[in-house]
């Protein structure tokens, strides 16, 4: 590992510490929920298409703006292993950031089937407690 690399994994871990000292997880109201309007699970879609985000029992603000029961989208898509409900959600292609408080996207994926799911993060993308996530859906690329 170089420098660069080392220095980087030191900040890693360092922030990852100084985020769960400063407790910075938001509370979620109790019936909060997130959803998809659409696609629906079980949907056949072009490669190109759009994905429309749904919530109850809260508001949306843009990332960075510390609001009582609001937060932004997470759209995870086929993404595997469990998310640390306590850490900022990394950005990758299997967790796409909408910190903008956007409510709809438009992805392309390759043909196939793929895995959805929506998580609702905090001023810094931190999951709420509880955690305010959809149920997982599937949908088939053509």
């Amino acid at each position: 590992m170089g420098n660069f690399q080392s220095c980087t994994f030191l900040f890693a871990c360092l922030f990852t510490g100084w985020v769960a000292a400063q407790n910075l997880v938001s509370a979620a109201p109790e019936h909060a929920d997130v959803y998809f309007i659409e696609p629906a699970d079980g949907a056949v879609v072009e490669s190109t298409f759009t994905v429309r985000f749904g919530l109850r029992g809260m508001g949306v603000a843009p990332a960075g703006i510390d609001m009582e029961n609001t937060g932004h989208h997470h759209l995870l898509v086929d993404h595997e292993g469990d998310l640390d409900m306590n850490l900022p959600l990394p950005a990758s292609d299997q967790v796409r950031h909408f910190g903008k408080g956007q409510t709809e996207t438009e992805i392309t994926l390759p043909a196939g089937e793929h895995q959805l799911r929506l998580v609702l993060g905090n001023y810094l993308h931190i999951p709420h407690q509880p955690p305010v996530m959809s149920a997982e859906i599937t949908v088939t690329v053509r």
